[in-house]
């Protein structure tokens, strides 16, 4: 129908490009091909390459970092993170995947934040100690006693590792969780919500931000 807005959104990673298209998901691994596509598309990246293939597909590319006001004193900040922590004034921003990020942001203020390996990746690190550290996490070990067994002491110290440090730091913020993990991790926290689009959520807001949209 003439006249009829199609939001595009774009996330692109290392491995896949990841759509939103009028609130439907679509994903395609970067070596797939890419249909074309009429309509803008505003994307975020951390993959140049893979924004190289997009542009093959879309004319009308609109990068959402040109639309971005971000106020930080952190050196080497990610994109990714950036758009997470935006339309925050007072939250800690945990984007759990391969590595956890965590933001903190103060008064609309970014104050910093801290990097930990994802819960698979810290896993990996026991079978490289000893053979016989080799275990699955348990979700189900119970962090308010000490392990009486291997598997149980691996799964206590990987979840406590986690789990503290953003403790420390939320005290009673709100904790705002995305990525993979992001669910599992915020059973542990009382003021806390999980938000598997919070990336799309946030580039969404940004382009109304700047009245990009119709």
């Amino acid at each position: 129908m003439a006249g009829v807005y199609v939001l595009i959104l774009c996330d692109i990673g290392n491995t896949t490009f990841h759509f939103l298209i009028d609130g439907v998901h679509k994903k395609y691994f970067l070596n797939e091909a890419l249909p074309d596509f009429e309509e803008p598309i505003y994307f975020v990246s951390v993959n140049e390459n893979a924004t190289l293939k997009l542009k093959l597909s879309c004319e009308k590319l609109i990068d959402i970092k040109d639309l971005i006001t971000f106020k930080t004193t952190y050196v080497g900040m990610g994109l990714d993170r950036i758009i997470a922590c935006s339309g925050y004034d007072d939250a800690i921003i945990v984007d759990a995947g391969s590595a956890i990020t965590v933001d903190i942001m103060s008064e609309g203020e970014h104050e910093g934040g801290f990097i930990l390996p994802g819960l698979r990746n810290f896993e990996k690190i026991y079978p490289q100690i000893s053979s016989k550290l080799d275990f699955e996490i348990s979700l189900k070990v119970n962090l308010d006693k000490i392990p009486l067994n291997t598997k149980d002491a691996i799964s206590y110290s990987i979840l406590k590792s986690i789990i503290l440090p953003i403790k420390e730091i939320a005290k009673n913020k709100r904790v705002i969780f995305t990525g993979g993990d992001g669910k599992i991790l915020s059973q542990y926290f009382e003021h806390s919500v999980y938000k598997e689009d919070l990336i799309f959520e946030n580039m969404r807001g940004i382009i109304d931000a700047n009245n990009r949209i119709a």
